[in-house]
């Protein structure tokens, strides 16, 4: 029997499925590979009665380029849908990616391959960190945005890190060209 009419023989409706979706979505999240370290939150509009919204930093490494770290701050909404993970976010979303010890590609990437995802609404929308290389300046090249199943967002940030030396004992410096498929 699906969860939506055990829900209507019970008479229990729309707080069961809320709570179905809930526990679906929170488990999900905890089957994420990868998921970004949170930096800090900061309250910028306040509710009495909820949950303020904020707007979050997180850092993530990027997972097929060593030595290369990206920051990003997204809002998060507040109130009850918020707090339950039902509101959809916004899409303005900031991105900064450094260099942060010596680069190592691991392996080939093709332009503007995913680096990182994760979803901003239980069902639509999904924000993407993707990488791509100027071979010409030997700079990886990192964009933000997010997207909607209907309509898309022209809302994005854009970040480069130039591939150079980390230190005296780094000589062999990679030029991302090399491993673009």
């Amino acid at each position: 029997m699906t969860p939506t009419i055990a829900a209507r023989r019970t008479g229990l409706g729309a707080p069961v499925l809320s709570l179905l979706a809930l526990l679906t979505f929170s488990f999900s999240k905890a089957l994420a590979a990868d998921e970004p370290d949170l930096i800090f939150r900061r309250s910028t509009v306040f509710k009495l009665m909820s949950p303020n919204d904020k707007l979050a930093t997180y850092g993530i490494d990027d997972p097929e380029v060593e030595g290369v770290a990206c920051h990003f701050t997204v809002p998060e909404k507040g109130g009850y849908a918020g707090w339950l993970g039902l509101a959809e976010q916004v899409s303005d979303i900031s991105l900064a990616c450094r260099q942060i010890g010596p680069i190592r590609f691991k392996h080939k990437f093709e332009q503007g391959e995913d680096m990182f995802r994760q979803r901003r609404s239980m069902f639509f929308k999904k924000m993407q960190i993707v990488r791509g290389c100027d071979a010409k300046r030997n700079v990886l090249v990192y964009m933000v945005y997010s997207d909607k199943l209907i309509e898309g967002s022209p809302k994005n940030s854009t970040s480069s890190v130039t591939v150079m030396p980390w230190g005296a004992t780094d000589s062999q410096v990679q030029k991302c060209g090399d491993f673009v498929q």
